[in-house]
């Protein structure tokens, strides 16, 4: 297995929750089930990449796609990207942060934090 998408409703939000390799192979998969959610009326979208342990340029491109496409609806992303270990979507963070594209996003450590109107997103 080198990923899985499980999909769940928290009030308003969308919750994608990843897990595995975020690469050319897998992001098609993760494109797709940002596009489902969509097409079916849903605005308010997590990606939780807290178990994402790999991601290359075409996740990255998922990831700004996804972004281009929900403010394009007047929707809202939000990331779940843990700050520290080696072995969760600390990855990804590091990824985006040398890529110059963390600030694009509304990251959060959790998903609590993310679907809560009062929380503000952390710092890039």
């Amino acid at each position: 297995m080198t990923l899985k998408v499980d999909e769940a409703e928290d009030g308003a939000w969308t919750v994608l929750r990843i897990t595995g390799e975020l690469d050319i192979m897998t992001s098609p998969e993760v494109r797709q089930r940002v596009h489902e959610a969509v097409a079916g009326g849903r605005r308010e979208l997590v990606l939780d990449l807290s178990e994402v342990f790999f991601c290359d340029s075409s996740g990255v491109g998922v990831l700004i796609a996804a972004r281009r496409l929900l403010r394009s609806c007047q929707g809202r992303l939000h990331l779940i990207l843990p700050a520290g270990g080696s072995e969760d979507g600390s990855h990804v963070n590091r990824v985006l942060a040398a890529l110059g594209v963390r600030r694009l996003f509304e990251i959060y450590p959790d998903v609590p934090t993310a679907v809560d109107e009062t929380c503000r997103p952390l710092s890039a």
